[in-house]
């Protein structure tokens, strides 16, 4: 009989390290700005290689781990994250260290599927595994925590490499606990990897995700940029007709037609959209806007990592009584409702009477959605397929994400870049204009040198922040009417398919996939 609280800790710690890497490098951008000279482009990648390759991957990995074991994939991700982290620690350049997140997300992706799985393995009765799901939703939130604080501290006294070096003992400490006390499940019984589909989404996925980050150097409406789009929405057709075509799929794309599963997904998809692009955005905005330091930036996050944590548990036990769509509505309601408040932030505005309130309202929305969908993606399939909802559901967070900072550090990027060469053309040189255009670091420098400047710099950034926190906020409020509608209420009975129950709860009645896990 497997200790549960200790498969559970070490699953939660697993989830901890991997949002710990995304949070702990966003406090670090405004330093890596400087001192690698990386421009906004440079820092999108830094985060987004690592969340691209993340999400790119998850899928394969999920069914990887499923077949040939769990724990095994759990150590050796565990280990690789571990070395590459510390790799990442002894670069000098910004084009090593976007190289070296890469292969961070690459591990991740091998951690990620296996922490879902195994609690759906571990935690049978349903809830008694909401309750699991809640603690481990609640790790999102307590990385979102540590990350900026730890970063913070070490920030403070240390170089950024050190952000990095910090990953390294947290990894092996799981990894230890992985091998001590996580119990072996596998499934051998799951196909081989639909190799075409796996080429066909990753390279949809990593066009889609390059065109959105490079389209400000481009120009949104510029042939570059419209063929990109055209290419990856072709790519993504085509991985919907090889899915639907092979024996063996990567996941069957029918269980999209279950209104309860999409919604869920798509429920997941924007709530990480929404978390990643506010973390890229208020970290520069802290340091940049309001010349706090890296710890005072980090304490500042403490409001809504909390909030997300303590609304996860509460989700998590909502969901159950009252449904997922009572739950999940009201908190994507909040998320858009929080974002469009963040979108009309001043440069002095005031923070314990107006952003303290915004990130509690944010995290509470987040932590609404996130579990309660969660285990609404777990529930749709049956138990059989429970690798398939871990997998789903940890590529849904990560397409979110993904997507959140391409997106909304692009929107920012080419609005902040717009209005600031509007204003400064002709006061600097065009080569000084054309480098603050592309990097704030750059910019703030270039500022504290021309009288009248930081004023300039600031607005331009805050009309970036407003556009990028505006298109977060509709899509959040978007995704809410949608939850409202498709998301099952307390009468869905997972066991009644496509009966009575599943079409009270918005079902299309779609019968068991046979998706691999």
């Amino acid at each position: 009989m497997p200790r549960k609280p200790l498969v559970l800790l070490t699953v939660c710690l697993a989830t901890l390290t991997i949002n710990l890497s995304t949070t702990i490098v966003n406090i670090a951008l405004p330093t890596l700005a400087e001192e690698l000279d990386a421009g906004t482009r440079s820092l999108l990648w830094i985060v987004d290689g690592y969340n691209l390759s993340f999400a790119a991957l998850v899928l394969a990995m999920g069914s990887l781990s499923d077949r040939y074991g769990r724990r095994p994939a759990l150590i050796l991700g565990l280990a690789g994250f571990a070395l590459a982290s510390a790799a990442s620690a002894l670069v000098d350049s910004s084009g090593a260290l976007i190289a070296l997140r890469f292969a961070m997300g690459v591990c991740a992706a091998v951690i990620f599927p296996t922490t879902l799985s195994i609690i759906a393995a571990t935690f049978t009765e349903r809830r008694e595994r909401a309750s699991a799901l809640g603690l481990w939703g609640a790790a999102t939130g307590v990385g979102v925590a540590l990350g900026p604080v730890g970063g913070g501290l070490l920030l403070e006294d240390f170089s950024w490499h050190s952000v990095f070096w910090a990953l390294v003992p947290i990894s092996l400490l799981t990894m230890g606990l992985a091998i001590r006390f996580v119990p072996e499940s596998r499934d051998p019984s799951v196909p081989p990897i639909d190799r075409i589909g796996f080429v066909v989404s990753v390279a949809a996925l990593g066009l889609l995700t390059y065109t959105i980050i490079e389209a400000p150097e481009h120009g949104w409406s510029s042939l570059e940029t419209l063929l990109g789009f055209a290419v990856a929405a072709g790519l993504v057709l085509a991985f919907v007709l090889v899915e639907r075509a092979v024996t063996h799929p990567m996941i069957d794309v029918r269980l999209f037609l279950d209104r309860r599963f999409s919604a869920a997904c798509a429920a997941v998809t924007i709530a990480f959209f929404a978390l990643f692009g506010f973390i890229f955005l208020i970290t520069q905005f802290f340091q940049f806007v309001r010349d706090y330091t890296p710890l005072e930036t980090g304490v500042r996050f403490l409001p809504v990592a909390l909030s997300i944590a303590v609304a996860s548990v509460v989700g998590s036990q909502l969901a159950p009584r009252i449904g997922t769509r009572l739950v999940v509505t009201p908190g994507l309601v909040a998320l858009g409702a929080a974002f469009l408040w963040i979108s009309q932030i001043t440069a002095d505005v005031d923070y314990a009477s107006v952003v303290v309130p915004q990130m509690v309202l944010l995290g509470v929305g987040l932590g609404l959605v996130s579990t309660p969908a969660t285990e609404s993606i777990m529930r749709v399939l049956p138990p059989a397929r429970a690798g398939v909802g871990s997998a789903v559901n940890d590529a849904t967070r990560e397409l979110g994400g993904t997507l959140g900072v391409a997106v909304v550090g692009s929107l920012f990027a080419s609005q902040y870049a717009d209005q600031l060469l509007s204003v400064i053309r002709g006061r600097v040189d065009d080569a000084i204009a054309e480098e603050a255009a592309d990097s704030v670091g750059f910019a703030e420098v270039v500022a504290s040198r021309v009288p009248g400047l930081e004023a300039v710099v600031d607005a331009a950034f805050l009309d970036g922040l407003a556009l990028g926190c505006t298109v977060v906020g509709v899509l959040c409020l978007a995704g809410a009417a949608m939850a409202a509608v498709w998301l099952p209420g307390n009468d869905y009975d997972p066991q009644g398919g496509g009966g009575a129950a599943g079409e009270q709860a918005g079902g299309w009645g779609v019968p068991e996939a046979t998706t691999r896990s």
